[in-house]
């Protein structure tokens, strides 16, 4: 084969990969708004895990991908670790979806999915935008994989390459390269597909590449393992589970094989079919042998890996609909949500905190979960309240109705302003950025401020308190002195090089962000005392 052609290779393997990874993030901009739709289905019986992480593994185009999520929900404490796992069995099947497409010749309308998503993409508005980026990197997969193909068709003509790829060779051979492969790309689809190809163009023989498949199905659990490894003790198990399921799955297919191949091959007599059939039949029997058992396989889990994670309810807990035509009750009941609202925020604020010291991923990932709960919380909150406001009142639940909703969106905006923390810790973590002596004494002392500010006002949401009040917005406007004069301090270092170039712009925004989460503290520290007025 010619430097050419295997660049060609390359090239189209790549192809695919982009088209993969800029698919998965293209549909997350979807997912993520619909996260609690996600975790409601998530959340029930097995079979309702088993369908969303067949579904999310459709759309996401990849296993990894769904995987790699549903490990974050995980660490997140979003979903169980017992929960999760139905999910991580569904996308095993989802992801069988994929080689059935180059089956059914995808790769020959990949062009004009690309063309047709990168008009969209380019010339739609806002929805249809990003319907056309997924559409664009759809076709960018299979397109990837129709350059493969025009390179390997000519191939059949080489009499010593077919003998190679249709000799029954050691199928731990196969095994070992499916592994490989896909621990390197981190796509099962990839080295799948490539077989799918070759058996096309009738260049491997079914039992070769059912070995390559077996391998793919266990190098797919790298990209887990790898989410694990900065993921909690749940989602260090979650990753562990997956390897086990495959291993066991394909430990037993290695078993029968012979059994298995035949199967295989009375249903279907085309050979690039037999291979699709063979993905999709051992990940069928990984979900036969585990789907019942996963109460018990989770208890195991949790024996050899021990730990327990608190799970975040993603549902408001006391917003119940039947008080709604009693409004001092229903009104009681916003009060309650807003605290734990309020506590959220402030277990978000907290971990952010200790992050600009250190900078851990599991809990930088726990932090976005953590804010799209915050923002369902107000968002139903906000509804709530509307519906009492529609019921017949008293003058008095008026003020309240106002007061809650600003409240929940000041709750909201703490969120908000913590996420845009986190990233700047990350960016400072990434790029080895350090702050001097005397930046990190002032931000010490702001975070303490805003810190006090944050305490009294979560304290009361539970117990208004004319007293902290005022000093509340002592400290409040203090805040305010001091972000101003750290902001000169800071100016004045780096016009005497005395700190790094690199940290001035993330030492302001931080500033900044402290700044109007004490604001915000503030707001909600007085709506509680004005309630109290009356």
């Amino acid at each position: 084969m010619a430097i050419k052609e295997i660049l060609i290779i390359i090239s189209g393997i790549v192809l695919f990969l982009i088209g993969m990874i800029n698919l998965s993030s293209a549909v997350r901009k979807l997912i993520d708004v619909r996260i609690k739709q996600y975790i409601k289905y998530a959340v029930g019986r097995p079979f309702f895990g088993l369908l969303t992480g067949i579904f999310s593994t459709i759309i996401f185009q990849s296993s990894s991908a769904s995987t790699a999520l549903t490990i974050g929900l995980v660490s997140a404490g979003l979903i169980s670790f017992a929960n999760s796992l139905a999910i991580i069995l569904g996308a095993d099947i989802g992801t069988t979806l994929t080689v059935q497409f180059v089956i059914w010749h995808f790769t020959d309308l990949s062009p004009l999915m690309i063309t047709i998503g990168g008009l969209l993409w380019l010339t739609g508005r806002a929805k249809w935008q990003t319907i056309g980026e997924m559409i664009f990197y759809f076709g960018l997969m299979f397109f990837g994989l129709n350059l493969v193909s025009s390179v390997v068709e000519p191939l059949k003509k080489s009499p010593a390459l077919i003998h190679m790829l249709t000799q029954t060779q050691n199928p731990l051979i196969g095994i070992g390269l499916g592994i490989v492969v896909t621990g390197i790309v981190h796509a099962s689809a990839i080295p799948i597909s490539m077989m799918v190809l070759l058996a096309q163009q009738d260049m491997v023989s079914l039992e070769n590449a059912v070995a390559v498949v077996m391998g793919a199905n266990i190098g797919t659990t790298f990209t887990a393992l790898l989410a694990g490894t900065v993921a909690t003790r749940s989602g260090l198990r979650t990753a562990f589970s997956h390897l086990i399921f495959k291993c066991a799955g394909i430990g037993l297919c290695f078993l029968f094989l012979p059994s298995f191949i035949f199967m295989i091959q009375v249903i279907s007599s085309n050979t690039a079919q037999q291979i699709a059939l063979a993905h999709f039949g051992m990940n069928l029997i990984i979900v036969i042998i585990f789907i019942f058992l996963l109460p018990p396989f989770a208890a195991m889990m949790q024996k050899i890996l021990p730990g327990d994670d608190e799970i975040l309810p993603v549902w408001p807990e006391y917003l119940d609909a039947q008080d709604i035509s009693n409004p001092q009750k229903a009104l009681d009941n916003v009060h309650r949500e807003l605290t734990r609202q309020t506590n959220l925020a402030r277990q978000m604020y907290l971990k952010s905190i200790k992050m600009l010291a250190h900078y851990m991923e599991a809990e930088g990932k726990s932090l976005f979960y953590i804010d799209m709960v915050l923002k369902n919380i107000r968002k139903e909150i906000v509804q709530y309240l509307r519906k009492i406001s529609a019921q017949d009142m008293s003058e008095q639940f008026p003020k309240q109705i106002f007061a809650f909703t600003g409240m929940a969106n000041d709750i909201e905006s703490i969120g908000i302003h913590v996420s845009a923390m986190n990233r700047l810790a990350r960016q400072k973590a990434e790029r080895k950025i350090a702050f001097s002596a005397q930046g990190e004494m002032e931000l010490r002392d702001i975070i303490e401020l805003v810190s006090r500010n944050f305490d009294d006002a979560a304290s009361m949401i539970e117990k208004p308190d004319h007293q902290k009040n005022a000093e509340v917005v002592i400290r409040e406007e203090y805040v305010d002195v001091k972000v101003k004069d750290s902001r000169d301090h800071h100016l004045e270092r780096f016009h005497k090089r005395l700190c790094d170039p690199e940290a001035g712009p993330i030492f302001v925004e931080m500033l900044l962000h402290l700044e109007r989460i004490s604001d915000l503290c503030n707001n909600i520290s007085g709506y509680m005392c004005d309630l109290q007025d009356g």
